[in-house]
């Protein structure tokens, strides 16, 4: 790897990400005149709050052309938490007139201004981040460590992380991505001191890796990469991190060192596959693809993307254990909702081989034979030391397990299970090819993985 092509990489990134001059007055108007109107909104308000800006563009580390304000309206601690959502939505109304409510742990309003999009959210003005009567009180903590401790320079390394790891789509703190937060991503550069030494110890990471800017050393966290708030040490910043991003993290960051080059940084937008390339795809693995289509349940990704793999695990384990031999699964959603698996068995015998106890276990290998005794199966007969018969197998295909009520024993989530009691589809073979439509750009990046 040569020193001076990672460094020329690197400065060619940052001539991309960097908001220029015009484009930083352009954010301050802005925060300076909602700020101005939130102020003058709380005269109504018959409680004393403030409001405070968070977030990238409060810190300096947002991604030129990145349009998102977050203003956070601190109330009494002492006020009831329906008081407070109710001044939340008024303040938040009457500064973003053709804003709309959204809900995260409590609602708030989301709107834009002078093309950017703003998010009025209200919290508890608490003392400290381990004081919190909800997730958002942290929030005005982490800024305020961030401003102590970031330093021009690391500011511009965290832009170019952002940038890297948008580019290999594993950024955002959401359930559906399960990446690394912006908050997550200033906290790396500042414990390694740059964008550069991030990618050089990650290579090395042997997961569980823990880091913990304040020396804390107190909670434990089953995580693989644990780092503990530095506002608050009971709490692990990359808590919605998955196994699977980590380990993406690590190729891609061995990946650019090795090879420094700027396309890394462009996030792949596939085309989408048509119908005839889905079958293609299937003709030549010669797997048996079903699929589970249903209507998507009315929630936020962050609840519906964990509910739908829970779903997958527990549609993929059961046809496991029925001996379909799940070769890999990933589940979809848009106004559809799909469970897609692709099977290296697709058909099973009709009998299935069911193994009694030791005959030496006396009770209950009696209680087997006698069992069976007098039954169709095949058997009872003695292999090795114990009983065996060879029974009906209750499906033998997973479309008739799929559209069984078995299927409703398995570990669903909640919503998802409704869901499939009102209507479901099951596709199978060839038909899973229709998914193509609404579903080309997910099946282009199934039929093409890559870490």
């Amino acid at each position: 790897m040569s020193d001076e092509a990672f460094a020329a990489v690197v400065d060619a990134v940052r001539e991309r990400v960097d908001p220029d001059p015009e484009e930083r007055e352009r954010l301050q108007e802005a925060v300076d005149t909602l700020v101005a109107r939130v102020e003058d909104a709380l005269q109504s308000v018959p409680v004393e709050a403030d409001v405070v800006q968070v977030g990238s563009t409060a810190r300096g580390t947002w991604i030129a052309g990145d349009r998102d304000i977050d203003l956070f309206v601190r109330f009494p601690t002492d006020l009831p938490r329906e008081e407070l959502e109710d001044y939340g939505l008024e303040i938040g109304h009457a500064v973003l007139p053709e804003g709309h409510e959204e809900f995260a742990e409590h609602p708030y309003v989301t709107g834009a201004y002078d093309g950017f999009d703003v998010d009025l959210v209200p919290c508890y003005a608490v003392e400290s981040a381990t004081a919190i009567a909800s997730a958002v009180d942290r929030t005005p903590f982490h800024n305020r460590y961030l401003e102590d401790h970031l330093t021009p320079d690391l500011a511009a390394d965290a832009r170019v992380l952002k940038a890297f790891l948008k580019g290999i789509g594993i950024y955002g703190s959401n359930l559906r991505t399960q990446g690394f937060s912006g908050y997550l991503t200033e906290l790396l550069v500042l414990e390694y001191g740059g964008f550069r030494p991030v990618l050089a110890a990650a290579t090395d990471w042997t997961p569980p890796v823990r880091l913990d800017p304040e020396a804390h050393g107190r909670a434990e966290f089953d995580d693989a990469l644990v780092v503990i708030d530095p506002t608050d040490p009971e709490r692990n910043v990359a808590a919605v991190l998955s196994t699977t991003n980590v380990a993406r993290f690590q190729h891609h960051a061995r990946d650019l060192l090795a090879d420094p080059r700027e396309a890394v940084f462009d996030p792949d937008f596939p085309e989408p596959l048509s119908a005839a390339e889905v079958r293609d795809h299937l003709d030549r693995r010669g797997t048996a693809p079903v699929a589970v289509r249903f209507e998507t349940p009315d929630l936020v990704d962050d609840q519906l993307y964990p509910q739908l793999r829970k779903s997958l695990a527990g549609v993929t384990d059961a046809l496991d254990r029925r001996g379909f031999d799940v070769l890999r699964a990933t589940a979809m959603a848009d106004d559809a909702a799909v469970l897609f698996v692709e099977l290296a068995v697709a058909e099973r015998p009709a009998v299935e081989r069911h193994e009694g106890p030791p005959i030496h276990v006396r009770d209950h290998a009696q209680r087997f034979y006698e069992k069976y005794a007098d039954g169709e199966e095949y058997g009872p007969f003695v292999d090795g030391d114990r009983y065996v018969v060879e029974r009906n197998r209750e499906v033998r295909t997973a479309r008739e397990f799929l559209e069984s009520d078995a299927l409703f024993d398995v570990g669903l989530g909640a919503h998802v299970e409704t869901a499939l009691e009102d209507d479901y589809d099951v596709l199978v073979d060839d038909q899973v090819a229709t998914l193509a439509d609404g579903f080309g750009v997910e099946l282009a990046r199934y039929f093409a993985p890559r870490p």
